[in-house]
């Protein structure tokens, strides 16, 4: 029997490899910018992309950008004016910042890891409940209907719907009532120490894994592990 009674999982880093966009240090970079280029039908070179590139990266690192960013992900407004703060400095020019913005939101062009679909139809089959935990700016779900996973899905909590992002416990609490379990029988599965880990303040048992850097990486494993599910 298994020893919990749902799951949580982080999206981005645990489930996914996000195709391009900010990342905690930085920008995605020349995949990014040069798919933005040539959707506007720019120049796209080399010395194009990097004199943008240089310009993110100098920008992101000004106090009023890395301000904004907090934050971000409690409504979608807030995450585009944060965005929007970063652009500016960045001297892009708005048709470029908003083919880019176009990218970043698209949250069916990732790529999820390989070990996901085994996973979560595991944890199906062991009548698990699991939740996704998203500090995020946009809907998610089409993502999971694309690939055919949100059969496996019973609920997703995202911060710009619920106006709450993590590492404020809160978020944890809402995705606990929604599944309709205590703090005890839930496993909060994710990357990052300093917002997923926040779930332990919760009360909730918490499982780190390391961030995925490409999606034929396989971690998940060991959730499945923590919750005494045998696979084989």
């Amino acid at each position: 029997m298994p020893f919990f009674k749902a799951v949580l999982f982080d999206w981005v880093g645990t489930l996914i490899v996000p195709k391009w966009g900010p990342t905690r240090t930085g920008h995605r970079g020349a995949s990014w910018i040069r798919h933005s280029l040539r959707q506007l039908g720019r120049d796209s070179s080399e010395a194009e992309i990097q004199r943008i590139s240089a310009a993110l990266s100098a920008a992101g690192e000004l106090p009023h950008v890395v301000q904004g960013w907090a934050g971000a992900d409690l409504s979608a407004a807030a995450h585009r004016d944060s965005y929007d703060r970063w652009i500016d400095a960045a001297g892009a020019d708005s048709a470029l910042g908003d083919q880019m913005y176009t990218a970043l939101s698209d949250a069916v062009d990732n790529a999820f890891a390989s070990d996901v679909e085994p996973t979560l139809a595991a944890l199906k089959a062991a009548r698990l409940k699991v939740a996704i935990i998203s500090d995020i700016h946009v809907d998610i779900r089409p993502a999971f209907v694309e690939r055919g996973l949100d059969a496996y899905i019973d609920d997703f909590v995202l911060s710009f719907e619920h106006g709450v992002a993590k590492p404020d416990p809160a978020i944890f609490r809402v995705a606990l009532s929604r599944l309709g379990v205590q703090p005890e029988e839930a496993l909060m599965v994710g990357d990052r120490p300093s917002h997923d880990g926040a779930a332990v303040e919760a009360g909730i048992p918490t499982l780190l894994v390391p961030p995925l850097t490409k999606a034929t990486e396989e971690r998940l494993h060991l959730a499945l592990a923590a919750c005494g599910i045998r696979t084989h």
